[in-house]
């Protein structure tokens, strides 16, 4: 009777318990899994045409994504000066063409008057550094000479005779001169 129970004992132990496969089963796939997707990357990185993604790391391909796209120059610039008109006509027409946000249009007299009795510095000082609604410049990217013409373009319409700024490399050019014919 004894033999008997003892064998019974080591049949329930011999056979492998269902908490033990489950073990096993998430040992497997905790590992098996990172390995096959490990080993899968490294085999489609490998091959020749390797996909796209391996050509888009050749030498040539990130070359051509890191090339320059413009090249930025601080100075002076190479471009033709603007004349007032050109500069009313790009930057100022959109509010004094109307007379918008209280800008005064363009050839009203009367709404320049008082303007041009403060005189050409002090419309010049406005344009520049900005009044009322309107932003420096009038938000435009133009040399003070050139927002210089404009103001005298826009007063002279109205009945001022101011006279239009030179560029700087013409009002160099005399001085120049002079000081070589001495």
């Amino acid at each position: 009777m004894s033999d008997h129970h003892h064998t019974a004992d080591h049949d329930a132990h011999a056979a492998p318990s269902a908490s033990g496969i489950k073990k096993t089963t998430k040992i497997l796939i905790l590992v098996g899994l990172p390995l096959l997707v490990i080993g899968s990357m490294v085999a489609y990185y490998k091959t020749p045409s390797g996909g796209q993604v391996a050509a888009s790391m050749s030498e040539e391909a990130v070359a051509r994504r890191i090339q320059k796209v413009g090249i930025l120059r601080l100075g002076e610039s190479k471009r033709e000066p603007k004349t007032g008109e050109e500069v009313y006509q790009a930057q100022c027409t959109t509010c004094h063409a109307a007379g918008l946000v209280g800008a005064p249009k363009f050839g009203d007299a009367a709404a320049w008057a008082p303007r041009i009795g403060t005189g050409y510095s002090a419309l010049l000082n406005s344009a520049l550094k900005g009044k009322g609604n309107m932003a420096a410049q009038g938000g435009g990217a133009f040399a003070d000479f050139e927002v210089g013409r404009a103001v005298a373009y826009l007063a002279n319409a109205a009945g001022a005779k101011f006279e239009a700024p030179a560029a700087p490399e013409a009002a160099a050019a005399p001085e120049a001169a002079a000081s070589v014919a001495k």
